[in-house]
């Protein structure tokens, strides 16, 4: 898990720092420019602007505490990455907390 959550990381930066916040690519795309950019650019905002990230990882991390699953561990790692690089901190930093929360559960008994 630990090089996809750093993958993520990594693009979550780019994406904020190299498309987001990126002043050229903000003011081309701005005056109508059409290309793969400026539609990841508007992407990424609408999906932050709406809390996609954030709600899914407070989303996956609940059900990660409910019933432990790699799986749900994994997607709610990447999207709290997503969530605190690209503005969703609280509610990211909530799921982040749950995860962690859901690592102190007792073992099940082996049969």
């Amino acid at each position: 898990l630990v090089p996809l959550v750093v993958a993520a990381l990594g693009f979550a930066l780019f994406l904020r720092y190299g498309l987001i916040q990126n002043t050229p690519i903000g003011l081309a795309c701005e005056a109508g420019e059409e290309s793969l950019t400026c539609t990841v650019r508007l992407a990424a905002i609408l999906l932050f602007v709406r809390g996609w990230f954030c709600w899914t990882a407070l989303a996956a991390a609940s059900i990660q505490l409910w019933r432990p699953n790699l799986v749900t561990f994994g997607i709610g790692l990447v999207s709290a990455a997503f969530g605190l690089v690209l503005y969703n901190t609280r509610v990211s930093a909530l799921a982040v907390a749950v995860l962690v929360l859901s690592l102190a559960r007792a073992r099940p008994e082996a049969r």
